[in-house]
C-alpha cells in the first residue's frame, strides 16, 4: 500500500489536509506517524470526505480502504476523549437529526426490516464470534475469566436480581437467540416466553432451546396479547424501540407486569439525549437503532414504574467487543469463503469503534430495576 506523506499532498488539498491533521493532533493521533493509533492515509480524497462527512466519512473510507490504523480501538478511543467529532458538523448528521424528528424509525412495519439487516446476515457469523451460548449483549467481567463465563454470569446476575422463583412466569422482550429464555428456565425452572421479530433469531431458537418451559415467539412487543406476568426481563433490545416508542414501550411492559413484579431492563445509553444513533452505525450496523439517555428513561417509566436499582458496568462491553472482535478475527479463515473482504473491514470496524465508545466512557450499559411499588425490593444491590 502507497502511503502518503502530508509534505507531498498536492496545494489543493493542503487546507483539508491540514484540518485534520490539526483535528487528530488535539486527540495525540498523527498521520503517517508509527505509533499503533496513528493512521496511514493511501487516498488524497479522504481528507475532504472526512471533513464533509464526519463519522460517516471516517467508517466509508476506511471500508474503501483509503486508510489503515493498527489500533482502531485506541484511534477512536482518542479521538472521543478529545471530542473531535464536536468540531466537525456534517450534512449527514444534520439530515439524519431532522428525520429522526420527523419519522418514527422504529415503527411496528419498519421494526422486523431493522432486524433482518443486522441479525439476519448469517449464523456462521455470530456462531464464530459470540459465547457458546450465542449471546449478543455486554457479559459481566467481575470475576469471569473468559467472555464464556461473562456472559453466563451476566444470565445469572440478570436472573438473581428479577428474583425468580420457581413457577413464576417470565417474559423476555427481545429474546435473541433465545439463551436468557433457556437459562432462566433450566436454572431457575420458570416459564419463560420470549419474542423477537428476527426470523432467524426465531427459528434458531425454536431448534435450539431445547428447555420445556420455553416458548418462543416471532412477535412485536406492541402486538402481545393482554397476558400477565411474573417478571419482564428486556436486555439489549431497547437499543431498537426509539424515542418515539419509549413511552408505548414502557406502557406494554406495566400493563403486562403483575401488581407485585419486577422488570429488568438492560441497555446501552448514550451521557446525552438525542433522537439518532451515529451515521456510519446507522446505516451500515443498526438501521434505525438509538441509544436512550437518563432523562429519555426516566421520563418513559415515569407514572408507570418506580426505580429500584440502577446499576451501569459500561466498561465491561469495551473487554466483550475485544473478545467478539478476537473470536471474530480468528474465525476469519472459515468465513472468508462467504464473505468479502468489505465485509471484514466494515465488522472490524463496527466492533472495535464501539469498544472505544465504551472505553472513553461515551457510553454506558445499564441494569434498570423497576417495580410497580408493591414488590419487594431488594435488600441490597446485587452485584
Amino acid at each position: 500500500m502507497k502511503v502518503l506523506a502530508l509534505p507531498r499532498l498536492p496545494l489543493r488539498l493542503f487546507s483539508a489536509a491540514e484540518k485534520v491533521q490539526q483535528l487528530f493532533a488535539k486527540a495525540g493521533v498523527r498521520i503517517g506517524g508509527r505509533r499503533p493509533w496513528d493512521i496511514q492515509v493511501s487516498n488524497e480524497k479522504f481528507f475532504d470526505r472526512a471533513l464533509a462527512e464526519g463519522n460517516l466519512g471516517l467508517g466509508e473510507s476506511y471500508v474503501d480502504g483509503w486508510w489503515e490504523c493498527e489500533r482502531l480501538d485506541e484511534l477512536f478511543h482518542r479521538l472521543l476523549r478529545a471530542k473531535i467529532e464536536e468540531e466537525i458538523l456534517p450534512w449527514p448528521f444534520i439530515l439524519d437529526v431532522v428525520k429522526s424528528r420527523v419519522l418514527n424509525w422504529q415503527s411496528r412495519s419498519r421494526s422486523s426490516s431493522n432486524a433482518r439487516r443486522h441479525y439476519d446476515i448469517g449464523e456462521d457469523v455470530y456462531a464464530k464470534m459470540l459465547d457458546r451460548r450465542r449471546v449478543y449483549s455486554c457479559g459481566y467481567w467481575k470475576g469471569a475469566a473468559n467472555l464464556d463465563q461473562a456472559q453466563v454470569a451476566k444470565l445469572e446476575l440478570s436472573c438473581r436480581k428479577l428474583d425468580l422463583k420457581p413457577g413464576m412466569r417470565l417474559l423476555d422482550i427481545g429474546c435473541g437467540w433465545g439463551s436468557l429464555a433457556q437459562y432462566a428456565a433450566e436454572k431457575h425452572r420458570v416459564e419463560v416466553v420470549g419474542i423477537t421479530v428476527s426470523k432467524n433469531q426465531f427459528h434458531y431458537a425454536k431448534r435450539h432451546v431445547a428447555a420445556k418451559r420455553v416458548e418462543i415467539r416471532l412477535q412485536d412487543y406492541r402486538d402481545l396479547p393482554p397476558e400477565k406476568f411474573d417478571r419482564i426481563v428486556s436486555i439489549g433490545m431497547f437499543e431498537h424501540v426509539g424515542y418515539k416508542n419509549y413511552s408505548r414501550f414502557m406502557t406494554v411492559a406495566a400493563d403486562r407486569l403483575r401488581d407485585d413484579g419486577l422488570f429488568l431492563l438492560h441497555t446501552i445509553g448514550g451521557n446525552r439525549s438525542t433522537t439518532r444513533i451515529d451515521p456510519w452505525v446507522q446505516r451500515y450496523v443498526f438501521p434505525n437503532a438509538m441509544l436512550p439517555s437518563i432523562a429519555q428513561i426516566g421520563a418513559a417509566a415515569e407514572g408507570r414504574f418506580i426505580m429500584e436499582d440502577w446499576h451501569n458496568f459500561g466498561p465491561d462491553y469495551d473487554r466483550t467487543l475485544m473478545a467478539w472482535w478476537e473470536n471474530f478475527e480468528n474465525g476469519w479463515s472459515e468465513l472468508s469463503g462467504r464473505y468479502s473482504k468489505r465485509f471484514h473491514r466494515m465488522w472490524k470496524y463496527y466492533l472495535l469503534t464501539c469498544a472505544a465508545a465504551f472505553r472513553a466512557r461515551e457510553l454506558q450499559v445499564w441494569q434498570i430495576l423497576l417495580s410497580k411499588g408493591v414488590a419487594k425490593a431488594p435488600a441490597r444491590r446485587i452485584g
